[in-house]
This record gives structure tokens, sequence and C-alpha cells, in this order.
């Protein structure tokens, strides 16, 4: 284990960007996510929000109540006291349900490659980069993990999935230009994260697959959104579970009336320890 020494950086006047790696590690993001829960804990004064990402974390301040100094003072002395690990994280598993190779994504690229010919489909790009046979391998490839929701952010709700099976990594260039549009509910996948867009947005991951289920709501309707308009918090797991067009027309409809559930487990713990011992085993095989 690499003991990463946060860096810190003035990000405007009311902005601080600290760093502990450039890198997509999963080490990196559970002491970003570790870190961002101990200055919540502190309650430091001054402090207004906090927005983790994959290896450094956005902290917004007052400075009328708080100097730039003094704040890296304290989010330093916070990270020192910090135990060298943190052992387990509070997790829920969210299945969510994809209509893979769907009409609404193909629709957009193929309207994408109006404009850009040279575009190969992206389920077929997919394949190509990543040496997958074929589009069926490539969706059993995809729902084979669980992936770590690293953080949320770039759009409200936007999560960034990591895969937590590394025989599951997949890897895929961005879009150049990026698209005008991106249908709400599109699962996406860029550099090696996957993502689900939570609402009709312009974007540059690969897609392929949609989701039923919302992800965010501004009118925070159904139950899921009691506490927040944004469905994921950093260190939930998500599992995607393939579906055909009749379940998604289903759950599109229970979406509509206000009566979905959404499919989740809130009482499970994830151990990072255990985690690290599964790696480890992986890489002996």
């Amino acid at each position: 284990m690499h003991h990463h020494e946060p860096q810190f950086s003035p990000a405007g006047d009311c902005f601080i960007e600290v760093e502990l790696g450039n890198e997509m590690s999963f080490d990196l993001n559970v002491k970003i996510q570790a870190l961002a829960n101990s200055i919540r804990e502190a309650q430091v004064d001054g402090v207004i929000e906090l927005v983790p990402e994959l290896a450094s974390l956005l902290v917004s301040y007052d400075p009328d109540r708080l100097s730039y100094e003094d704040a890296v003072m304290e989010i330093k002395d916070i990270f020192e006291q910090q135990a060298e690990g943190v052992s387990e994280v509070p997790s829920r598993l969210f299945y969510v349900p994809v209509l893979y190779f769907d009409p609404w994504t193909t629709e957009c690229v193929e309207e994408y490659r109006k404009t850009y010919p040279d575009k190969i489909p992206d389920p077929e790009l997919l394949c190509e980069a990543n040496g997958i046979a074929d589009r069926a391998a490539f969706k059993r490839l995809h729902i084979s993990t669980e992936y770590w929701v690293a953080a949320l952010g770039f759009w409200p709700g936007l999560c960034s999935l990591m895969p937590l099976d590394p025989r599951a990594r997949i890897t895929a260039p961005k879009y150049n230009p990026p698209r005008g549009w991106t249908p709400r509910g599109t699962i996406g996948l860029g550099g090696g994260l996957s993502c689900i867009y939570p609402d009709r947005t312009p974007g540059g991951y690969q897609i392929f697959g949609r989701t039923p289920m919302p992800t965010w709501d501004k009118d925070q309707r159904l139950p899921a959104f009691k506490e927040s308009a944004a469905l994921f918090r950093a260190g939930d797991r998500v599992r995607f579970t393939p579906i055909d067009r009749d379940e998604y027309d289903f759950i599109e409809a229970r979406v509509r009336e206000g009566t979905y559930k959404h499919p989740a487990v809130d009482y499970q713990m994830f151990s990072v320890e255990r985690y690290r011992d599964w790696l480890r085993d992986l890489d002996k095989e």
C-alpha cells in the first residue's frame, strides 16, 4: 500500500481540491470516501460541501469563516488521524434492470453516425477494443461483476461505477466530439468506468443499454428518493440484471404510476479487508 499524502490546491475563491492521486484505484477511492466522511463528522466550521471524486475531493468553503490555510490544516489533521485502513463500510446493493442493445441507444448512435459516419457502432467498438467475441459475450461480461459507486458528479446523480471484479474490466475511448444528447437511463462505458445517465444529457461514453429504473428524480416522487434526489451514494454497489422488452415496459409503467420499488439491499457491510484478500487470491490463480 502506497501511503499517498494529500496534495492541496485552490480551485477558485471558495474551493479546495484535495488530491490523493490521479489513477482509477479502489484503494484511493475508499480513502477519499473515508476522508469525506471524517470531515463531515468533524463538522468543520465554514466547510459547506464535499464532492468526492475518484481519487480526489472537492471541498467548498466560506472564506469569510475559514481561511484557505486553516482549511488545509484542518483537513491535513483529519487525514493524519485516520487509521491506516478502513476495514468495513456500509454499502447498499442496487439491482439495476437493463435492456441491453435497446432501440433508444441504437437510434441515438445511428443519429450521431449520420454526421460522423466513421464512428463504429458502440457495442461493436466495445467488443473490438477489448477482444470480446460478440454482443452476447459483452453482455455476459458486463453483468458478471458488482460495481462500486466511486463518485457522483459532473451532472446531478451521474455515477461513476468501477467493476469490483478485475476480470470484468472493459475499457473504451470516449466519443470525439461528444454526442449532443443521450436518452435518460442510458448505460455507458468510458475509460474503465460504467455510468448510468440520470437524465437526457450530452455525453461521451460508449452506449449499449438502457434502464427503466430512475436514478435521479428532482421531484423525489418515488420512495427511494425520500432523502435525496440522487439514488446512489458513494460506496454503494450496483449489479446489472438483464431484462427483455416486456419487463422494460412493465417497470416503466410502474415508475409512471409511482408504485415502483427500487430493488435494493440496505443491510450489508462491504469488507474492504476481505475484498483485498479475494483480489490477492485472484492474482495467485
